[in-house]
């Protein structure tokens, strides 16, 4: 059993004495994917309140295991960030992108025996809808004005306008499907899904266990035997068990001690650039950032590539001012990077009628860790252009409740979204609840609703292109920096290609990898 107290001490004792290993094999993992084994996972985000309803899952090894080893969803993303079909054996949309039709598998059975079928679609979908309902995923089946089936295999949503990223939706982690019940609503407590893997026990807030099935559907995935989740939310706890063989594979790598773990011959530190993202947020209705060139000048004031050497210690790549990320499909790659400039940032002022500039700027790691040291920084190369930048340290109780949507300038963070429409809609969009910088731009709505129903997607491109570029030249939010997901993995575990969407191969890692001793 790990000991989850082990110090950080220790650590670094253990980290010392791998220096002196020689003649290690070196990492590697087998070109082919073999059945066998047993994978063992240090997790971090477990609590004690997670439940099966799919409804609440929020992040941590509940959703490891149900999204991505027990139950499956109508549409996944592989490690391109497209989104394809899963349950579904196809996906069709109307001309206008408002009708989709995804005609199912024929061929897949629940663990309990049961087929599925399209009954338990709809009951899944439905389980989130409703305005009583409390699912995290009620607003993004809002779109949604009816589901309904067209014989056992296909089930046809109906939405209320054309949505062209509509299967990024279905791949949704709380979206899985669970058989329905003779009533319409949907068996979640026993845990039943159509994935490679059964739920063999589950404590929350300390592990969970899973067992392989032999009659997956499908033969290409899910290749360990047995699965062991255990909960261990400390970072250090979580790199002790993975330095001391305790387990195979961790996430959320500290950036404090990744270099430590990089001295172990037979750990291999996985990081890819996924849509994670810092922002800092100005609140565009609300004096001095109701004029762009405050705005303009606070953008240039910043020095990214310190902040990225310094906070994130090199995992991660600057921001350019929107928060569309490299591993969405429409990142504007040739859109001119904004870097710190001091001239440019006082030649804003002037145009705003300012020789030099005084802010609040609300800040606390709880926005993310880090941030406090950001925003000293950020006040360090601020104060080149003639800014002043009063960093105000709030109280980490209570930040995302009494700052964040309250202060006018603060610091944020956001996960990112898989598809540019998401991101936008959820962020930036006129009157969206968590537009937290007020940001109104008239163009960049009128796109926002033309993108979303274009299925061309070399004219989707362009507007998104242009979006992003009206985000930074336009929009209220500096986005300094966006963060590597870091994870890391000993020479026992084998996969392919990493999927850059979230964590541990876009949260898939147990279906996708492999033993490989």
């Amino acid at each position: 059993m790990i000991d989850l107290k082990l110090s950080r001490r220790r650590f670094l004792a253990a980290t010392a004495a791998s220096a002196l290993v020689a003649g290690m094999p070196s990492l590697g993992h087998a070109a082919e994917p073999k059945k066998g084994g047993t994978l063992r996972a240090g997790l971090s985000g477990g609590s004690t309140s997670d439940s099966l309803d799919p409804a609440t899952y929020a992040a941590g090894p509940v959703v490891y295991a149900m999204m991505g080893a027990v139950c499956n969803n109508l549409a996944e993303i592989d490690a391109d960030g497209k989104a394809q079909p899963e349950l579904a054996e196809s996906i069709e949309p109307s001309a206008d992108a408002k009708t989709w039709t995804f005609k199912l598998h024929k061929d897949v059975i629940f663990s309990n025996g049961k087929a599925m079928t399209s009954a338990d679609v709809i009951a899944s979908y439905n389980h989130h809808r409703g305005k009583d309902t409390k699912s995290g995923a009620k607003s993004l089946l809002e779109q949604v004005s009816d589901i309904r089936a067209d014989g056992d295999h296909a089930v046809v949503f109906e939405l209320k306008s054309g949505n062209a990223d509509f299967p990024f939706v279905a791949a949704d982690y709380h979206l899985v499907i669970m058989p329905a019940k003779e009533d319409g609503t949907i068996d979640w407590q026993s845990g039943i899904g159509t994935g490679g893997y059964v739920l063999a026990a589950h404590d929350p807030g300390v592990r969970i266990k899973l067992k392989r099935r032999e009659d997956y559907w499908k033969s290409e995935r899910a290749w360990f035997d047995e699965v062991e989740l255990l909960h261990i939310n400390d970072s250090t706890a979580r790199q002790n068990a993975l330095a001391t063989g305790e387990v195979d594979v961790i996430d959320r790598v500290d950036t404090k001690t990744v270099h430590l773990l990089k001295r172990f011959p037979n750990v291999e530190i996985l990081e890819v650039t996924g849509t994670a993202h810092y922002t800092m947020p100005m609140f565009t209705d609300v004096a001095p950032f109701d004029d762009v060139n405050v705005r303009l000048a606070l953008k240039h004031g910043i020095d990214r590539e310190d902040l990225v050497r310094k906070v994130l210690r090199g995992h991660g790549r600057v921001g350019n001012d929107h928060p569309i990320a490299p591993a969405n499909r429409f990142f504007a790659k040739d859109l001119e990077q904004r870097v710190f400039d001091p001239d440019k940032a006082k030649f804003h002022l002037k145009k705003a009628g300012l020789t030099s500039l005084d802010v609040d700027l609300s800040t606390s790691n709880a926005a993310f860790n880090g941030a406090v040291d950001s925003a000293v920084l950020f006040k360090e190369s601020a104060s080149k252009a003639g800014i002043n930048v009063n960093v105000v340290r709030e109280p980490d109780d209570g930040y995302w409740s009494n700052v964040w949507l309250k202060k006018p300038f603060c610091f944020s963070y956001w996960n990112g979204r898989p598809t540019e429409d998401w991101m936008f809609s959820l962020v930036y969009a006129k009157g969206a609840d968590w537009n937290d910088a007020h940001w109104d731009n008239t163009r960049f709505n009128e796109l926002l609703l033309a993108a979303r129903s274009e299925l061309d997607d070399d004219k989707r491109r362009v507007m998104y292109e242009e979006m992003q570029m009206l985000c930074r030249d336009d929009g209220g939010t500096i986005i300094p920096m966006f963060a590597n997901y870091i994870d890391a993995r000993t020479n026992k575990i084998g996969h392919h290609k990493l999927a850059s969407n979230r964590f541990l191969d876009g949260w898939k890692f147990i279906e996708r990898w492999w033993a490989t001793a």
